[in-house]
């Protein structure tokens, strides 16, 4: 007997006529409406002409695949989900479905609960996505201070965005202090996740030894000697000591620095993200877990796998939504924002009035700078500056020696002989708020001399 008629309308796209028919059966007795179609021509066909709430469709299919389908969708139908079906399973398929934009992956055979699970699932994120387009529009940028204007970090929160929309993994690319820690956070609280816990584990200052009890929970031992109960676990829940995925509920788990994670918990983690399942250090009872897990690492996870160093399934998994942070050296466009931001920060929370700008000389040190612990250190540097500078510019001369040496050394090579002059007169004369005497006993010269320059 069919259920309550849904609303949805999904299409079934298969090049198996026996397939089709069985799936076109089964949803249809879940009470949708159905179509369905053996290519993806026909699909495209179909979709001109009537609206689709869903398209669920395999894999491996002739002439037009079910990637290329799924594209043809994302690119051209914003109010349609799309769910892939394949018998020919792998994490790297998984892993390319997810990333041409489906939201469910499903391998064959599947129950029609599973089947009915994964159709639920897709509609519930369509009807999110449609209802987070028609509200207004938050700037997560200025919300979170996620700042800059460049190229690189208009696709950072594009991609932050699209994974606080979904469910799956993500994999936090990038250099230390270029804001992987703040990305996870936006990602979870942008998400429905957001009433439930946010844990960071920091897998670098974990002990090697002590990371798998940290992350998974672990037995306490009665005397030294643990009991075994009648499912052949070590212990009664009354001597379970919880983890980080205990703890975090349905909330996320933001594995930091996951490369330095051992083999054997790489094979843990392996498990709780293919079916949610994982057992205690020194416990054989199976737990499940339901929280989302977000991973970062500043170290090529690709290439620790090719030399056996990392878990290449493990990074397939990871990897279904990845977000590569750039360093501030490749966003010239951002850092004096940054600066003026982190400077005017640090200034209030001192109580101090913040200075009105930088000035030439000093917006071009900054700028040149490598800037080798990116953010974290021009946060450091501004802190530093709103200790000690007072007046209404920053000046050259107030920076630190790395900055001013780089400076130099710019000087030297791109400057003429009359630049170098004008600027660094100008430079002291700030340092002196604009004392003539003073300038010109620092500069070796009389204050008619220095008048004379001045006028020139």
């Amino acid at each position: 007997m069919a259920k309550k008629t849904r609303e949805e309308i999904i299409l079934v796209v298969d090049d198996s006529p026996e397939t089709l028919e069985v799936l076109h059966r089964s949803i249809q007795l879940m009470g949708f409406e159905v179509f369905s179609c053996e290519s993806a021509e026909e699909a495209i066909k179909i979709m001109e002409d009537q609206h689709i709430d869903l398209v669920i469709t395999d894999y491996h299919m002739p002439f037009v695949g079910g990637l290329d389908l799924i594209r043809h969708v994302r690119d051209n139908y914003r109010n349609t989900e799309v769910m892939m079906i394949t018998g020919y399973a792998s994490v790297e398929g998984a892993v390319e479905a997810i990333k041409a934009g489906a939201e469910e992956y499903l391998a064959k055979p599947f129950t029609d609960e599973e089947l009915e699970k994964a159709i639920n699932s897709s509609i519930d994120k369509l009807s999110s996505r449609i209802a987070h387009r028609t509200s207004p529009a938050k700037d997560i940028s200025k919300q979170y201070s996620l700042l800059g204007e460049s190229a690189g970090m208009t696709r950072v929160t594009s991609a932050i965005k699209k994974a606080a929309s979904s469910s799956h993994p993500v994999l936090i690319s990038g250099e230390r202090g270029t804001g992987r820690e703040l990305s996870a956070r936006i990602i979870h609280y942008e998400s429905e996740r957001a009433g439930h816990p946010f844990i960071t584990i920091n897998c670098r200052a974990i002990p090697e030894s002590k990371i798998e009890s940290e992350v998974f929970g672990f037995i306490l031992s009665d005397g030294g000697k643990k009991q075994v109960e009648d499912d052949g676990s070590a212990g009664g829940e009354e001597n379970f000591r919880p983890g980080f995925l205990e703890m975090a509920g349905e909330g996320t788990v933001f594995l930091s620095e996951i490369s330095e994670t051992p083999l054997a918990v790489q094979v843990k983690l392996l498990s709780v993200l293919a079916n949610g399942e994982f057992s205690a250090a020194g416990d054989k009872k199976t737990r499940r877990s339901s929280c989302r897990i977000i991973a970062s690492s500043s170290r090529d996870l690709l290439e620790m796998a090719g030399k056996g160093l990392f878990r290449e399934d493990l990074f397939f998994r990871l990897n279904m939504l990845s977000l590569n942070l750039p360093p501030l050296r490749e966003r010239d466009q951002d850092i004096l924002l940054l600066c003026k931001h982190y400077f005017s920060k640090a200034c209030l929370e001192k109580g101090q009035s913040p200075v009105a700008a930088f000035s030439d000389r000093a917006s071009k040190a900054l700028l040149h700078y490598n800037w080798a612990g990116n953010i974290i250190e021009l946060e450091i540097l501004m802190r530093e500056l709103a200790g000690k500078v007072s007046g209404e510019l920053i000046e050259l001369a107030d920076l630190p020696g790395s900055l001013r040496n780089n400076m130099a050394e710019d000087k030297r090579l791109d400057k003429t002989l009359l630049e170098v002059e004008k600027d660094y007169i100008k430079e002291v004369l700030a340092k002196f708020n604009g004392n003539k005497t003073r300038a010109a006993e620092l500069l070796g010269i009389d204050r008619k001399t220095l008048r004379d320059k001045l006028e020139k």
